[in-house]
Parts: C-alpha cells; sequence; structure tokens
C-alpha cells in the first residue's frame, strides 16, 4: 500500500524535479486545472500517521526527511513560483490532492501571484552597541553598600538604553528596507554567542524583493552600511518565507 506525500503546488508547464524524495521516489505531477502539486508515491507502512508519530521522536530521521523535502521544493521552485507544504502532508490518494487542489485553489493562486518574479534575501545587521562608560560613583555618602547599590542601578539604566537603542536602530533599518520590498519577516536576533560576531545583531529578517528592483534594495542596503553598521546579505532564495501555507 502507498500514500502520496505532498511537497509544493505550483502552476503548470515545467516538469517535475527529479528527485529524490523522502522515500528515494522520484516526484512527479497531480494537476488540476491550472494547478500542479508536486508530490511522491511512498510506503503507507513507513509514512502513515503512527509511523510519522515515532520519525518526530528521531532527530536523525527528521532531518533526513526535512532535507529531502527541502531539496524537491528548491527543484521545484527552479523553474516556476512555488508555494511549499508544510513537512509531513500525506494524502491517501492523487485524487485526495487534486480535491485538495479544487478546495483551496483560491489560496494558492493568491500565494503564488504573491511572490511571482520576486526573490527572498536575508539581511542581518550588526551594530556596536554596548551601553555608555560608567559615570563617576554617585554615591554621595561613601557609604560601599549605597555606592554598591547606586552602580548597580546605574549599570542597569545604561544597560537599558543601550537595548532601547539598538531597537530604535533595527526599528529604523527595517523601515528602510521594507520601503523597497514586497513584504518582510522580522525574527528574533541571534545572540552573539550563536552569530560569532561582537557586535550585537540588531535586525534578523528576510524580506521578499522584486527581481525588477534588487538594485534599488541593494543601495539601501549600502546607504545602511555607509552609517556604520554592519550588513550580512544573504540569497536570493525561493522566496519560501513568503509562499508557504501552513495547513494542509
Amino acid at each position: 500500500m502507498s500514500l502520496v506525500w505532498l511537497y509544493a503546488v505550483r502552476r503548470g508547464g515545467a516538469d517535475a524535479p527529479a528527485g529524490p524524495g523522502v522515500d528515494d521516489e522520484r516526484p512527479r505531477l497531480v494537476a488540476e486545472g491550472p494547478l500542479v502539486a508536486v508530490v511522491g508515491t511512498v510506503r503507507e507502512e513507513e509514512f502513515d500517521e503512527a509511523a510519522l508519530a515515532r520519525a518526530m521522536e528521531d532527530l536523525r530521521r527528521i532531518e533526513a526527511l526535512a532535507r529531502a523535502h527541502h531539496a524537491v521544493i528548491v527543484e521545484a521552485a527552479g523553474e516556476r513560483p512555488t508555494a511549499p507544504l508544510r513537512l509531513a502532508t500525506v494524502y491517501r490518494d492523487d485524487e485526495a490532492v487534486a480535491r485538495m487542489l479544487r478546495e483551496r485553489a483560491a489560496q494558492f493562486d493568491a500565494v503564488l501571484d504573491r511572490v511571482t518574479d520576486r526573490r527572498e534575501w536575508g539581511v542581518k545587521i550588526y551594530v556596536d552597541a554596548k551601553p555608555d562608560a560608567p559615570a563617576e560613583d554617585p554615591s554621595p555618602s561613601g557609604r560601599p553598600g549605597t555606592a554598591y547599590l547606586l552602580r548597580r542601578r546605574a549599570d542597569r539604566d545604561r544597560g537599558a538604553r543601550a537595548r532601547e537603542q539598538a531597537r530604535a536602530v533595527a526599528d529604523r533599518i527595517d523601515e528602510t528596507l521594507a520601503q523597497v520590498a514586497a513584504g518582510a519577516h522580522r525574527m528574533t536576533p541571534q545572540d552573539p554567542r550563536l552569530s560569532g560576531r561582537e557586535q550585537e545583531m540588531v535586525l534578523n529578517a528576510t524580506y521578499l524583493v522584486d527581481v525588477a528592483g534588487e538594485e534599488e534594495f541593494r543601495a539601501a542596503l549600502a546607504g545602511i552600511e555607509a552609517e556604520g553598521a554592519t550588513v550580512e546579505l544573504t540569497g536570493p532564495w525561493p522566496p519560501f518565507s513568503f509562499a508557504t501555507l501552513g495547513d494542509s
């Protein structure tokens, strides 16, 4: 017995990805009107609800599935605007997939229209956001305990000011980039221990950019860098952050 694993939805007119898919299968297409689902035929004993529940508890297994799933989507997106589906979206048969395409045609059309002729760029911005140098001992009395408490409070205030300034920088940069992008997703900045930089990451975001407008987007980034910030740009990527439908 077999099931149908769904990778992505796009419009017709292109071949199926070469694969391999999550079960080492060759991906294929299920068409319904102008929409095409990129799917794979997988073994029921390995991909039914119970088997997938077990897989979710096995980090190696889920990592392998995620890599194969993503690889098929990337290949599919290389030819046509593509809406990826979340990992482990499984249907009983092709007719169930076709029915889903009919029922959700308007949603898929809207998503595919949104990402057509656009690409995704990742942007990380780093700035020097260290607290101001400590002021002179704020204690007027010279009493050690009072001086210690006042220093602690002053340190907290300086740290709060530095964080507020960093947030203001991030907001301003995000607003600047959003003006030349069609969409934006802002994520939590990484801790310096993860980024490997001494500077503070103040912005961690992805932007949906018109292919025709990428030069303007890069120019906006150059202006930000000229102000003293460090810019880390990645991409262009297929616009997955702006095309995913979360539920099957």
